[in-house]
């Protein structure tokens, strides 16, 4: 059930999204200034190409990423996880799209602070 989820999200609209992530991070990363959120943009990518079957755990939560989060998140985190959450809610109004509702909010949870987290098989 999880490959077909996975497939099947990939096909409706993962892709972009995961690709638009890469995109991002290797944007980061040719600034020396968005060096420390590439990892961060990667991460999300992986997750946005297969999200079903994954969860986000913390991984590094030091002073460091307190700081990077904070600035990823009034620079970028919250319209981000906005524009997850306004998906997940017009996915959740089906019964078939709930599913991939409950993704968008795992996504845009890892929006808002991806810097010291994880993800990793459920």
């Amino acid at each position: 059930m999880r490959l077909l989820l996975n497939v099947l999200w990939f096909i409706l609209g993962g892709w972009i999204s995961g690709t638009l992530w890469i995109l991002a991070g290797a944007v980061l990363a040719i600034t020396v200034i968005g060096l420390p959120w590439t990892p961060g943009a990667f991460r999300m990518a992986g997750f946005s190409y297969w999200p079903f079957g994954k969860v986000v755990v913390d991984r590094d939560p030091g002073a460091t990423s307190l700081l990077l989060n904070i600035l990823w998140l009034i620079l970028a985190g919250w319209w981000l996880a906005l524009h997850h959450i306004i998906l997940a809610a017009g996915l959740a109004v089906t019964i078939i799209g709930i599913p991939f509702a409950w993704q968008h909010v795992k996504l845009a949870m890892l929006s808002l602070t991806p810097v010291g987290k994880a993800v990793v098989e459920a």
